[in-house]
């Protein structure tokens, strides 16, 4: 009798991709690059188990938004004090902090627990063409995403 292979954090092999974002449009680009976090681009995915590989997205300023999105589209923040709302166009966090945009698109594709905290942390974003990742030898991921 055959057994159903369950990976642990003992037997889980990892990778290092680096995504271009330069062009890409924000909702497909965090899609593929949950995926990727998650794990479930691996035969060997276990839902209960971190599988998933690391994955470092560069030009992060560079990424679309379609329709009219730039302005229409906005980020909640509380400081949690009374009054404390604070509404951002993504518009204006892309050209303060693009990085930002990319990292709560991935993040709200991820679970919303323990385990997703753990993948949201194999995720590295810049917004210019440069990353400090060289010496891990990473993969360039060319996505297929229209």
């Amino acid at each position: 009798m055959k057994t159903t292979f369950m990976a642990n954090s003992g037997n889980v092999e990892r990778k290092w991709f680096v995504v271009d974002a330069e062009g890409q449009i924000l909702g497909r680009l965090a899609a593929e690059v949950a995926k990727i976090l998650r794990g479930k681009h691996k035969p060997t995915f276990t839902p209960h188990v971190d599988t998933g590989d690391f994955v470092i997205v560069i030009n992060a300023d560079k990424v679309k938004l379609t329709g009219k999105k730039l302005i229409q589209k906005t980020y909640f923040h509380h400081s949690g004090y009374p009054g404390g709302s604070t509404f951002t166009q993504a518009g204006h966090m892309l050209e303060k902090r693009p990085e930002r945009v990319v990292e709560m698109a991935v993040r709200g594709m991820l679970p919303k627990n323990k385990l997703g905290a753990q993948m949201y942390r194999k995720l590295n974003v810049y917004a210019g063409a440069e990353h400090p990742h060289q010496a891990q030898k990473p993969e360039v991921l060319k996505l297929d995403i229209r």
